[in-house]
């Protein structure tokens, strides 16, 4: 048996942090408290769970989250091939059934007879114990001053919110179709229309509606992956129509009318008929989601079966305290996994684990740790997130501007991201050090 590892956190970066250490040979020590003591938005026992949507973003690699999907399939990502397996339809997007996808990840990792799992909260980090720390953005207080401690500085913060739930049941049939935008993909969305008049309407209440306070609360404190809907309304009365609510490349599929506003309804699973509200995370109180969202026409007797809530992520200060591997400049054999070291995202996390399994288990055996370089989106993420400007570091999710440009112009966006993606396949499939 090889050297022991301590993983702290079982969410999606330390799951895959795990598998590829586990399958290296190495003994892994996974500690998780999520049985003893949940934070505010976990609901399972088991690991590799999804706590706010159930989508992992587009499959399709003329998108930077697509092809950073492809690149972890091509590492062998555990994550990425259970999702695989219990996806739920939702056109070119990648969503699963969040509980077949906990209970798939936890059952293949306990298959390994070289990992130990501790059910309880870590309080301290033991630096002469080689270590990646992958406890999320909800880090527990007790640890979050460990880490503190640690580095020598405060965290970073941001707030994030969860979209809401609605049995479809409850919906009103004479006001959604099933689609796809563009008719992209199986018609797996429901699409809740409004005209303008009711869309100024919904826009009018939306805008006066009442939030939860939240302690410590800044608006510029607010990632803007994770904008609650209210917030991002109240910067222009279109502001929806550009972002969550857009209608562009939806029409209804028999009479083909177009509309001013749309909500786009996204199914939880598969065995289910419970469907998220895309791009709906919010901070409005309980009631007054249930007053506001009613009224959209097919939501009027939407029966809510989770609301939406807000809280608060910590990250650290990366381009301060990681390299490009996401290993501590000041204690090389501990690195940071996840959402913790500043990326942002579900596949992006799942990202930062497999690179920090990999690098480890290159760091104990003495040898050149990889460097997936900048034309992958798996590399160029931490080569981004490690030397960025400290004083305004915000938390940074896959997209084509942190990657190096093409050597020749193109100007059809879709046919130069093609191209981009290409590169970057090719290149990853040069770079044999990883195997």
């Amino acid at each position: 048996m090889k050297n022991r590892v301590n993983i702290i956190g079982a969410g999606l970066a330390g799951c895959e942090a795990c598998y590829q250490l586990l399958t290296r040979g190495y003994e892994v020590h996974l500690y998780e408290m999520k049985t003893i003591k949940k934070n505010p938005v976990q609901k399972l026992d088991t690991f590799c769970e999804l706590v706010c949507s159930n989508s992992l973003k587009s499959n399709e690699i003329t998108n930077a989250c697509g092809l950073l999907k492809e690149e972890l399939r091509m590492l062998d990502s555990i994550v990425i091939s259970c999702a695989d397996q219990c996806k739920v339809p939702s056109g070119s997007a990648l969503s699963v059934d969040r509980n077949i996808l906990s209970t798939l990840v936890t059952e293949k990792l306990k298959e390994f007879p070289n990992l130990t799992i501790h059910n309880e909260e870590v309080c301290d980090i033991d630096t002469t114990i080689p270590t990646i720390i992958a406890t999320g953005p909800l880090t527990s207080d007790k640890l979050c001053q460990a880490l503190k401690n640690l580095f020598g500085q405060e965290y970073l913060y941001f707030f994030d919110a969860v979209a809401p739930i609605i049995d479809a049941d409850s919906l009103d049939s004479q006001h959604y179709f099933f689609a796809d935008r563009y008719n992209k993909g199986t018609s797996d969305y429901i699409n809740c229309p409004l005209d303008k008049e009711q869309y100024l309407a919904f826009y009018n209440k939306l805008i006066n509606a009442q939030t939860v306070t939240l302690k410590d609360f800044e608006n510029d404190k607010v990632f803007e992956g994770c904008m609650p809907v209210e917030v991002l309304a109240k910067r222009g009365v279109d502001a929806l129509r550009y972002g969550p609510m857009k209608p562009k490349g939806i029409w209804h599929p028999v009479t083909k009318q177009s509309y001013y506003a749309v909500l786009q309804l996204r199914k939880e699973s598969n065995t289910n008929n419970l469907y998220n509200m895309v791009g709906f995370q919010t901070n409005l109180t309980f009631g007054e989601q249930k007053r506001v969202f009613s009224m959209i026409p097919a939501l009027k007797n939407a029966e809510f079966v989770r609301y939406g809530v807000m809280h608060k992520n910590n990250y650290i200060n990366a381009p301060t305290l990681i390299n490009k591997f996401y290993q501590l400049k000041n204690h090389p054999n501990i690195f940071i996994a996840g959402q913790l070291s500043g990326v942002e995202g579900y596949v992006e996390s799942i990202s930062s684990g497999l690179v920090c399994g990999i690098n480890m288990a290159k760091f104990l055996e003495g040898n050149e740790l990889v460097d997936f370089g900048r034309y992958t989106m798996i590399g160029a993420l931490p080569n981004y997130i490690s030397t960025a400007e400290p004083t305004t570091f915000q938390p940074m999710s896959s997209n084509w501007g942190i990657v190096p440009p093409l050597d020749v112009v193109i100007k059809d966006k879709k046919e130069k991201n093609k191209k981009l993606a290409e590169r970057a396949i090719n290149a990853l499939k040069l770079l044999s050090k990883y195997k």
